[in-house]
């Protein structure tokens, strides 16, 4: 099974599919697929594996892009060719305001989880995938709708979260307005060492060392129209991201044949997701610190919290995670 990120809507969701992954053996690759893109295996490979950064320290990564839909359309009639029940699943039934697919959906809470879910999930996974890291130890976010407040969208505009781990912390910043804090890299991660930074994106990669007489190491983003002219002719394809998509395939059939775990396995999906989702329920909580257990499947001493990690379905769909 081929699964999108993020890979759950709410921690159990996630729990649950791991669960029915391992229980029936199967192989699953999550969608999660700058593990396989060109230019940022070789960044980690040259700059993280070969110990160019030292010691390091921190993490930032960030989304300043304006993807946060915000309009007023008006309530109007469910059409006749779509069945908005069926499709709205077990969310909340939203009033009907027009075929809700590209950015709309995604711009409201009773369907997803807002940008962290979006584009958090995909640079926090990197920097684990680059880094070696699990579970981060304790959860924190704040946030809200400071700017953008005029229309119906209710996820935030603006919003912080930190991932803390044993040696170092992963922090997130994402603004859907205003200016990005370096225009080069907009979505992004920066790996930060004693002996320089790693920027790294889906569209190129920097080694700056602290050492002004070390050179400065570039890697391009890799293209192949040449190879691949469907790259180009492919309605709504993203040409930056094709090699990596087409990795990431050719890395879960090989999986698929070997009966061996792919490079995005769900294990790891399900660590990124869930550990948006817990950012998602400190900022709901005020931004209130929560350290999950992945062994006991709680958050020791905060019955509040633990209520966040599985979201109410609506009649008759039952949730795989149980009561």
């Amino acid at each position: 099974m081929y699964c999108q990120k993020p890979i759950s809507v709410d921690v159990r969701e996630g729990e649950a599919m791991l669960d029915a992954a391992r229980r029936l053996g199967r192989v699953v690759q999550i969608g999660t697929q700058r593990k396989s893109t060109p230019h940022l295996i070789e960044a980690k490979k040259q700059i993280i594996d070969a110990g160019l950064l030292g010691k390091i320290g921190h993490v930032d990564m960030c989304c300043y892009f304006h993807m946060r839909a915000n309009g007023n359309p008006p309530v109007k009639a469910v059409p006749d060719f779509l069945d908005y029940e069926a499709w709205t699943g077990p969310a909340p039934l939203r009033p009907y305001d027009g075929l809700p697919h590209k950015r709309w959906w995604r711009t409201f809470t009773e369907y997803g989880n807002g940008i962290l879910g979006d584009m958090c999930v995909h640079m926090y996974d990197t920097a684990r995938w680059m880094l070696g890291l699990g579970w981060p130890k304790r959860v924190t976010s704040q946030g809200g709708i400071f700017v953008q407040t005029e229309g119906k969208s209710n996820i935030p505009d603006t919003q912080t979260a930190l991932f803390e781990h044993d040696a170092f912390n992963c922090s997130w910043t994402h603004r859907s307005w205003g200016t990005p804090t370096d225009p080069d890299y907009p979505w992004a991660l920066f790996i930060h060492g004693e002996k320089g930074t790693l920027k790294a994106s889906t569209m190129r990669a920097d080694f700056i060392p602290f050492d002004k007489a070390a050179k400065p190491i570039h890697f391009d983003c890799v293209f192949e129209r040449e190879q691949y002219p469907e790259d180009v002719t492919e309605k709504d394809n993203e040409l930056n991201a094709a090699p990596a998509t087409r990795r990431h395939m050719l890395d879960f059939l090989a999986a698929i044949e070997k009966r061996s775990k792919p490079i995005a396995d769900i294990e790891q999906g399900h660590i990124s997701t869930a550990s948006y989702l817990l950012a998602m329920a400190s900022m709901r909580l005020g931004g209130r610190q929560l350290a999950y257990d992945p062994v006991k499947r709680i958050i020791p001493g905060d019955d509040e919290a633990n209520k966040l990690l599985r979201r109410e379905y609506r009649a008759p769909y039952r949730h795989p995670g149980g009561a």
